[in-house]
C-alpha cells in the first residue's frame, strides 16, 4: 500500500515540476527589485551611469550608504536619514506595545465578560478597519491640536495607536473566542478577578497572536508616510518622509546608489521582521482561524 501511494505517475511529477517553476519564476519576480536596489546601493555613480541595470559592481562601495546615512540631503538639510530612522523607532515601539495591549484586554473583554451591547461594540470597532486614512486627517489634526500634540512624537503615536486599537482587537477578538469560557467561569468562581485572569488564564496562551499582532502593527506604522507627512514637523519626521524628501530632492546630481542605499535602510527592518518572525505570524493567523 505505502509503494502504491508514493509512486507517483509521469503527469503527477510534471505537475510538480510546474508547480516549483511558477513558484520560482514567482518568488524571482518579486525579489527582482530588492536585488536591484541592493546592487545598485553598492555601486560607485560612475559605474551605474555606463553599466546597465542588473549588471554587478565592479568595485563594491559602502560610501553611498553612509552618505544616505549621515550626509543626504533631505529637503533644506543635509544630515541623511539616521536621524529619522531613530524617529520611525521612537514612534513604532510604544505605539506597537499600547495598541497591542489594548486590542488583547478588547478582545478579552468582548469574549469572556460580554455585556449588553458588547456585538454592536465589536461591530463599530471593525468598522474602524475599514474608513479610509485620508477621511480623518482634518477631525485628527483638529484633535491633536486641542491637546497640544501637533507636530510631535507623542502625537504621531496616539494616532497610530487609534488606528491599530481595530485591527489588533479583531486579532485578539477571534483568537479568544476559541478559549474555553468554563477556564474564565471558573477562575470567577475562585473569586480571580478580570485582570486576574487575564494575567493567568489567557495570557499564557496568547504567544502566537500576539506575534500577528506586533508583526502586523509594525509593518503598518513603520511603512506608513501618509500620517507621517500630515501630523510631524521636521524633527520629528518618521523615515519615510525623509526618504520621499531625499529622492525628490533635485540639488546637484541624481546619486541613485544613494536613493537606493537610503531605501534600503528604511526597508531593512520590516524585511529581517519578516525574515525571522514571518512563520510565526503564518502559523498564528492559522492558529486563530482554526481554532474559531
Amino acid at each position: 500500500m505505502d509503494n502504491v501511494i508514493r509512486r507517483r505517475t509521469p503527469a503527477a511529477r510534471l505537475g510538480r515540476l510546474t508547480l516549483y517553476a511558477v513558484l520560482i519564476l514567482a518568488a524571482l519576480f518579486y525579489l527582482l527589485p530588492l536585488a536591484v536596489m541592493l546592487i545598485t546601493s553598492v555601486k560607485p555613480l560612475s559605474e551605474i551611469s555606463a553599466g546597465t541595470l542588473l549588471a554587478l559592481p565592479q568595485a563594491p562601495t559602502l560610501e553611498p550608504w553612509a552618505k544616505a546615512w549621515g550626509e543626504a540631503c533631505t529637503g533644506m538639510r543635509c544630515e541623511g536619514v539616521g536621524g529619522y530612522f531613530f524617529n520611525s523607532i521612537a514612534i513604532v515601539v510604544p505605539a506597537v506595545l499600547i495598541s497591542t495591549v489594548i486590542g488583547a484586554l478588547n478582545g478579552y473583554a468582548l469574549t469572556k465578560w460580554r455585556f449588553k451591547g458588547s456585538e454592536l461594540v465589536f461591530a463599530l470597532m471593525l468598522f474602524g478597519c475599514f474608513i479610509p486614512f485620508q477621511v480623518v486627517l482634518l477631525p485628527m489634526a483638529q484633535t491633536l491640536g486641542w491637546l497640544g500634540l501637533s507636530s510631535s512624537r507623542a502625537g504621531l503615536i496616539l494616532v497610530h495607536v487609534v488606528f491599530g486599537i481595530a485591527f489588533t482587537t479583531l486579532f485578539f477578538r477571534n483568537f479568544y473566542v476559541a478559549v474555553p469560557t468554563e477556564l474564565v467561569s471558573a477562575a470567577k468562581l475562585d473569586g480571580a478577578g478580570f485582570f486576574r485572569i487575564f494575567w493567568r488564564i489567557l495570557l499564557p496562551v496568547s504567544a502566537p497572536i500576539i506575534v500577528v499582532s506586533v508583526i502586523w502593527q509594525f509593518t503598518q506604522i513603520w511603512n506608513d508616510f501618509l500620517f507621517g507627512v500630515a501630523f510631524s514637523a521636521h524633527d520629528t519626521q518618521p523615515v519615510t518622509v525623509a526618504l520621499n524628501n531625499l529622492v525628490n530632492t533635485s540639488t546637484g546630481v541624481r546619486e541613485y546608489n544613494v536613493d537606493m542605499a537610503a531605501a534600503m535602510i528604511a526597508a531593512l527592518p520590516t524585511l529581517v521582521v519578516y525574515v525571522l518572525a514571518g512563520k510565526y505570524f503564518v502559523r498564528g493567523l492559522t492558529a486563530g482561524s482554526v481554532k474559531g
